[in-house]
């Protein structure tokens, strides 16, 4: 029998809540943590132990000691991903520190190893600066095949992101980012089919210009989108606006073809698409101008930022991100088998090449069902994750990056 570490949990002890307070069975669920480590082999006596450690093992270290690209083959490294966060922008809650995130982060852990067969394990981290951050997860690195960033608020995310994937040989994603653009492109461009369109027929207006809306916006137009406009808070991120970061600044010179201005609802009268990643609420009004045949992906949680009730009066196709609405845009979609893809062909990096194929492989999920109300397939469909591990991994091969 294989052996499991736990942190147990105990009967005995008491419920966050007073003893007078009803119970709340998301504590019940949490007590002791949500995840454990065991063991894939036996340690029953003298000579498991002696294969299992000393001193059989000193044969597997020398032998990745004299040919380093063993350990894929002799340790779990090559199924394993290093889940990393500070804390600053976890969920809906934002900057709640990394011992609070912890939650969030095992959470993250396993949903990986229930839909991708991958292990992971959590890393909070006691800094949020930029340089440390990387600094801390390039010396980690060598114990992990991949690095999960996640919940890391922007623009810091960005700066992180790319400096790692400049210096580790393993896949860096940001699923905050990646992951949500993935499962965006996969239920656009159904909606388009579905509607009788491609992507460059398409205008999008995006709300929010964080991780997941400056990703989303570059990923959609290099799948071929006919143009998007991204609006933060001050309105529509144009290239007359002298208030923008560079990040924004680089997205002025992307996206808005159109050379909108001024308010988000401004920007909406005409769309075919809105995709909302930032929470508030927009005016019916501004959704009644849309364009006819129009998809609103209203991805705010808990509260879309428009009501799918509002919604279906002018749109041909809604999604959120909740789980009690058809067409659930959740990353869950996404990473577990990105990564999978990944690791199995052990990929130096994802690539745009990589997240098109994963897109497109969910998309392919949903086939003659398609509909207004499943355009992406749900969670829980046993085909997402082979169909999108096995795109990943073909489309590393196709673009040089894979190492077996």
């Amino acid at each position: 029998m294989a052996a499991e570490i736990v942190n147990p949990r105990s009967d005995s002890s008491t419920d966050h809540e007073g003893a007078d307070e009803p119970f709340d069975p998301a504590f019940a669920l949490h007590r002791g943590g949500k995840m454990a480590v065991q063991a894939t082999v036996p340690v029953r006596d003298k000579d498991d132990l002696s294969l299992a450690y000393t001193p059989g093992v000193a044969k597997v270290c020398s032998a990745i000691a004299e040919q380093p690209e063993l350990v894929h083959d002799y340790t779990w490294k090559s199924n394993v991903v290093a889940v990393v966060t500070d804390g600053t922008a976890v969920l809906g809650l934002g900057d709640i520190g990394a011992e609070a995130s912890l939650p969030v982060m095992e959470g993250k852990a396993i949903l990986f190893k229930q839909f991708g067969g991958v292990d992971a394990v959590p890393i909070a981290l006691a800094t949020t600066d930029a340089d440390e951050i990387v600094e801390t997860v390039v010396r980690l690195a060598p114990s992990f095949g991949g690095v999960n960033l996640e919940d890391i608020s922007a623009p810091r995310c960005f700066e992180i992101e790319r400096k790692l994937q400049e210096r580790l040989d393993i896949p860096v994603f940001h699923d905050d980012q990646h992951g949500t653009a993935v499962v965006t492109l996969a239920a656009l461009r159904n909606a388009a089919k579905l509607t009788g369109r491609t992507l460059g027929d398409l205008r999008a207006v995006i709300s929010g210009a964080g991780a997941a809306g400056v990703a989303i916006a570059k990923f959609l137009l290099e799948a071929g989108l006919g143009d998007v406009a991204v609006a933060d808070r001050k309105g529509v991120v144009s290239r007359d606006r002298d208030d923008l970061t560079p990040v924004k600044r680089e997205l002025a010179e992307l996206t808005n073809k159109a050379g909108l201005s001024g308010s988000l609802e401004s920007a909406l009268a005409g769309a075919d698409v809105f995709i909302g990643v930032s929470g508030g609420t927009v005016p019916e009004p501004a959704v009644a101008s849309m364009a006819p045949n129009s998809f609103v992906f209203a991805m705010a949680n808990p509260n879309p930022e428009v009501h799918p009730d509002v919604a279906h009066k002018y749109a041909a196709v809604v999604a959120t991100g909740r789980s009690d609405y058809p067409n659930q845009i959740n990353n869950v979609l996404a990473f577990p088998g990105i990564f999978a893809g990944a690791l199995q062909v052990r990929a130096s990096r994802i690539t745009e090449g990589m997240k098109i194929a994963a897109a497109d492989a969910l998309a392919d999920v949903v086939g003659d069902e398609l509909s207004a109300d499943y355009v992406i397939p749900s969670p829980f469909d046993e085909r997402v994750a082979p169909a999108v591990t096995a795109a990943v991994a073909a489309a590393a091969r196709a673009e040089g990056v894979a190492r077996r």
